[in-house]
């Protein structure tokens, strides 16, 4: 399957069209996406927001694996180093580094925030 056969799928599976996944992802052209069946190569950025509206991986959408959705783990990856997520939010280490969304640190209250929601997320709890 095709870049452009692939985002059409996962499209048709979450009831968009193409011209709906390309608004939604902020492409300048509603109908950029149709240029993919004509052997144009899209960015890896475009890659990404497509990937995020349609909440599939861009492993997928590129063909390097089946599986639609990525597999979700607690492990984050900075320079190819694992992270655990809980060791990332230990009081103690958060002293160490500074940890940030888009720039703006994360305060301590909203930290704990987090950390309470990924503990739920854990047991199964919405």
């Amino acid at each position: 399957m095709t870049t452009y056969e692939r985002i059409q799928n996962a499209a048709k599976k979450r009831g968009m069209n193409l011209r709906q996944v390309a608004k939604a992802a902020g492409m300048k052209s509603e109908t950029a996406i149709y240029r993919y069946n004509q052997g144009v190569t899209p960015r890896e950025s475009t890659l990404r927001a497509i990937a995020d509206v349609l909440g599939v991986s861009v492993d997928y959408l590129l063909g390097n694996t089946d599986e639609m959705h990525p597999a979700q783990s607690n492990i984050v990856s900075i320079n190819n180093k694992n992270i655990e997520l809980k060791d990332l939010l230990d009081p103690e280490q958060i002293e160490q580094r500074t940890v940030s969304y888009d720039g703006q640190p994360i305060s301590d209250h909203d930290m704990k925030l987090i950390q309470t929601i990924l503990e739920q997320m854990a047991k199964g709890e919405n």
